[in-house]
């Protein structure tokens, strides 16, 4: 809708009075007709007020003539009557060819960034990768060698498995596609023992294929020989072999997190504030003489880049902070207020990173000065054992 109404006001539109008993039958056919019409406002049932394109007007004029309805022109608005009215003034026409070489100047650089494809690695260090390669806001496209760039990065970093840089207009379209961190894969036929993927008491061993090197109750660390790969027997000697088991370990996981015995806090009241900025590339001026009305207040920001066409990007951004007003309120912890809190905060963390069965939970809470430590810890069964490839 808005690219209609740009359209309209680059070639001109009329703002118009429509009056009749019919002037719903006069929208509907104007819809039908493609006729497009906006800004619609109905003083009483009969009258209508509305805009509508200049070139559109001869053919809305049947129209309503059809449906028995009077339609006059009010006012006449856009670019071609601005023109009209100003084409005796010389500076007029100065300031629209300064703003057309303006635009054409603009035209030769990159305004604009964009990342896609990328969802574990964060675009603003994508951002900083590039500009570092030569592809930043403000350079000009013909100093781009997108192919060079390419070739540094993918050589620089691991984690991007492919990426391809698109210019349009004075945007720059990065395309990236992550590289997935695969786990080593051990053929069935490789030599191999099984170790423990981290610090553990066994509970239960059993193997398949191997020697058994630890039994239950054996306390193991990280990268320990569980299952051998290898066999021997009185008569056959020593055969490598691959290693096949289950593990079975009890693990430790312990969260600490520290609670004020005294804490601020902040809930907003439900009012708020708009204040806005505009940026030139990296000069910024604000829209607002003070700051904020309210003496305590969170603030949060939006900035839109703003282009003429779906990828003409200008080195301008509209900056709008919305301020919330917060009351601020001492709240005190107790010794069993501080436990509770401090447990679900920890054990919100422990949750997320474990994934066997959990046997035990303790929780124990230490006052030091000004805080309460608590500490939560969970004893979790699962499975430990991974394969690793013989070196010999």
């Amino acid at each position: 809708m808005f690219l209609k109404i740009l359209i309209n006001f680059l070639f001109g539109y009329l703002n118009i009075e429509l009056e009749g008993y019919y002037v719903e039958r006069f929208i509907n056919n104007c819809i039908s007709k493609n006729i497009f019409l906006w800004g619609i406002k109905r003083t009483r049932s009969t009258i209508l007020y509305a805009k509508i394109g200049a070139g559109d007007f001869k053919n809305a004029a049947k129209i309503a003539k059809k449906h028995g309805c009077k339609i006059k022109i009010k006012n006449k608005q856009g670019l071609p009557f601005v023109m009209k009215k100003y084409k005796k003034r010389k500076l007029f026409f100065i300031f629209l060819f300064l703003i057309v070489i303006a635009i054409y100047i603009l035209s030769k650089f990159i305004w604009n960034i964009e990342i896609t494809g990328n969802e574990k690695i964060d675009a603003n260090e994508i951002i900083k990768t590039l500009e570092e390669d030569g592809l930043k806001i403000g350079v000009m496209k013909n100093k781009i060698n997108k192919e060079e760039i390419i070739n540094k990065i993918r050589y620089q970093r691991e984690d991007i498995a492919w990426i391809g840089i698109e210019i349009d207009g004075t945007n720059a379209i990065v395309k990236i596609v992550e590289a997935d961190s695969k786990p080593e894969i051990i053929d069935e036929n490789d030599y191999c023992n099984v170790v423990a993927s981290k610090d553990a008491v066994i509970s239960k061993i059993s193997a398949q294929n191997g020697t058994l090197m630890v039994k239950e109750g054996d306390q193991v660390k990280k990268g320990d020989i569980l299952i051998a790969g290898w066999m021997e027997g009185k008569y056959t000697g020593k055969n490598y072999v691959n290693a096949n088991g289950s593990v079975k370990a009890k693990v430790m996981y312990s969260q600490t997190e520290k609670i004020s015995k005294k804490e601020i806090k902040r809930e907003q009241t439900g009012n708020f504030e708009n204040k806005y900025a505009i940026k030139f590339n990296n000069f910024k001026i604000n829209l607002y003489k003070t700051l904020s009305k309210y003496e305590n207040y969170d603030t949060m920001y939006m900035d839109k880049k703003i282009k003429l066409f779906s990828n003409f990007y200008l080195p301008i951004e509209v900056i709008k902070y919305t301020n919330y007003e917060v009351t601020e309120t001492e709240v005190s912890y107790g010794n069993e207020e501080a436990k509770l809190q401090g447990q679900k905060i920890a054990e919100e963390k422990l949750n997320s990173l474990i994934s066997g069965e959990i046997v035990n939970k303790n929780t124990s809470i230490v006052e030091k000065g000004t805080y309460y430590e608590v500490k939560v810890t969970y004893e979790v069964i699962e499975e430990i054992g991974t394969k690793e490839k013989i070196v010999f």
